[in-house]
């Protein structure tokens, strides 16, 4: 529902695309926005650097050292988080070849014998949309939302996994979970 959008969140889109960016709501206000809930937060996925999104915006905050992120500031304490699209640092390892069939991208299976080097530890390697998809955590996380077309898009099948109302990992479960354990915790509020 259109009342469930930020305006704030809109206006940066909206502002990033007219500076001859892409720009798309991203993550879980997409996820809860196709559940008719109304999101807590919004965040933005662009291919803009932190630099740019800081020159463009005047209210902005780069912050971060793994990586740099631009919080957007706005009144009330409200900020709008704003990343560059990344991708897996480890390129060379990405399978992100889009089949005809439809199926989800998903990330190209790592050894299981070395826990230390799933880790995620770096992750400042800027990449393209589908690249930014396949990085998160769950399908249903994976969405995006252009504002401009108003359509999701989706390139690891979470609009399959939110009409069913089920939750899965991008890739492999124990792989992600070994990446990042956080992300048990996550899967448990999110079920």
């Amino acid at each position: 529902p259109a009342e469930h959008f930020d305006d704030d969140a809109v206006k940066v889109v909206k502002r990033l695309v007219r500076n001859g960016f892409h720009a798309y709501l991203v993550g879980g206000c997409v996820r809860d926005l196709l559940l008719g809930k109304k999101p807590k937060d919004f965040d933005v996925a662009t291919n803009a650097r932190p630099h740019d999104i800081k020159a463009i915006f005047r209210n902005c905050r780069v912050i971060g050292r793994r990586f740099r992120l631009a919080h957007i500031l706005f009144g009330a304490g409200k900020v709008i988080e704003t990343a560059t699209f990344r991708r897996d640092p480890s390129a060379g390892e990405l399978e992100s070849e889009i089949d005809t069939a439809e199926e989800p991208l998903v990330p190209r299976v790592k050894s299981r014998e070395d826990d230390a080097d799933l880790l995620i530890r770096h992750d400042n390697v800027f990449g393209e949309p589908h690249e930014d998809a396949l990085r998160r955590d769950f399908r249903l996380n994976g969405l995006f939302y252009d504002v401009e077309r108003q359509e999701v898009i989706d390139f690891v099948g979470g609009m399959k996994d939110v009409e069913a109302r089920v939750l899965s990992t991008i890739g492999l479960p124990d792989v992600r979970f070994r990446e990042d354990p956080v992300r048990i915790l996550r899967a448990i509020k999110f079920s």
